[in-house]
């Protein structure tokens, strides 16, 4: 296995949480290869080889099956791990009872919005009342939702870092927002199955998080900033990089989305991000040609459009959650930028 992403997992499992609440449970996991849920089925399969007898069985949903055995190619022969070739939107029938159920299925990089909005959307929407059903007829123990921090909107400046309830102005006819409104719809559903059926649906809000097997041309510009440096390459910003991000690093938002499915409260969202490694692109850009000053590799910027680039670029100019609501639960994020991507970078060459 990686040792960077073996590391995390040590780092994860240390965290003050239940993790005797999987013995022997069964949890489903929807868009398990994609970058964030990944590292939930890798900790859920480190528990097990820590403590035998927890004998945790993963069910892992993804929709591209040979990217799945690729992406879980070290724990194909292990048998707590089984792949669900299967598409979220169609009916959930298994031939065993979920205990725990994480819906993480959705198209969560901004290249896709542009060109297949009902894709992105229907994952959110009819993924998420499927699982309902699913969660409703097995009585599971909890439900966590994969929303967004795109869900607050265009929120004035004067409101950030955003709380939970800090809502703004969100287009529903602007393409764009087949995403953040559909992550909205996504969670009323979780709240309205809650309170009608009895649903323990909690959902998170991941504001930019990173780490390994991230996909380097996804077009997030944290992605282009690691695949320049391990190519040796100046980076050239395409705007005056300006707008400023709070970057968390994976390990510390998986023990953040571990946290809220066992200890959080039923209907509500929490944020989960890292206001204190919060950077402007431009100094992002200069903290990532710092980690490695022998390369001398230098920023600049170019600030021109790229023909064909389907990236829908988000208006919001600055996007930092307030994450109190989840640090009362004891759960702080601990890894710096710095530290961070210089992972981020290692876990690509080793």
């Amino acid at each position: 296995m990686n040792k960077i992403i073996e590391g995390d997992m040590a780092y994860v499992y240390q965290a003050n949480l239940p993790w005797e609440n999987f013995a022997g449970q069964t949890v489903l996991i929807t868009g398990a290869s994609g970058f964030l849920p990944a590292y939930m089925v890798e900790t859920l399969l480190y528990i097990n080889r820590q403590k035998p007898d927890q004998n945790i069985t993963v069910l892992a949903l993804v929709r591209n099956l040979e990217k799945a055995k690729t992406r879980f190619k070290d724990h194909l022969d292990d048998k707590h791990l089984i792949l669900v070739h299967k598409d979220v939107c169609d009916e959930m029938v298994f031939d065993r009872k979920v205990d725990y159920i994480v819906h993480a299925a959705s198209q969560a990089s901004p290249k896709y919005y542009g060109v297949d909005p009902v894709g992105t959307l229907n994952a959110n929407v009819l993924g998420t009342i499927n699982l309902m059903k699913l969660a409703k007829k097995d009585n599971v123990r909890s439900f966590l939702f994969f929303s967004s921090g795109d869900v607050y909107g265009q929120v004035d400046e004067s409101r950030i870092p955003m709380k939970e309830d800090h809502y703004a102005h969100l287009d529903p006819t602007n393409v764009r927002s087949c995403y953040g409104e559909s992550k909205r719809m996504g969670e009323t559903i979780c709240a309205s199955w809650f309170y009608q059926y009895g649903v323990p649906a909690k959902m998170v809000r991941p504001f930019h998080t990173y780490g390994p097997k991230m996909l380097l041309d996804d077009g997030r510009v944290f992605a282009d900033f690691v695949n320049d440096i391990l190519n040796n390459r100046d980076i050239n910003l395409n705007s005056d990089g300006s707008a400023q991000r709070a970057f968390c690093y994976l390990a510390d938002a998986t023990i953040a989305f571990f946290t809220v499915l066992l200890k959080g409260e039923n209907g509500q969202a929490y944020n989960v991000g890292n206001p204190y490694q919060e950077y402007s692109i431009l100094q992002l850009a200069h903290i990532m040609t710092g980690l490695y000053p022998e390369k001398g590799l230098k920023v600049s910027s170019v600030q021109k459009t790229i023909e064909g680039n389907n990236y829908l670029k988000s208006p919001i100019n600055r996007g930092t959650p307030d994450i109190s609501k989840l640090e009362a639960f004891g759960w702080k994020p601990q890894i710096s930028a710095e530290d961070g991507f210089r992972k981020v970078v290692e876990s690509y060459l080793v």
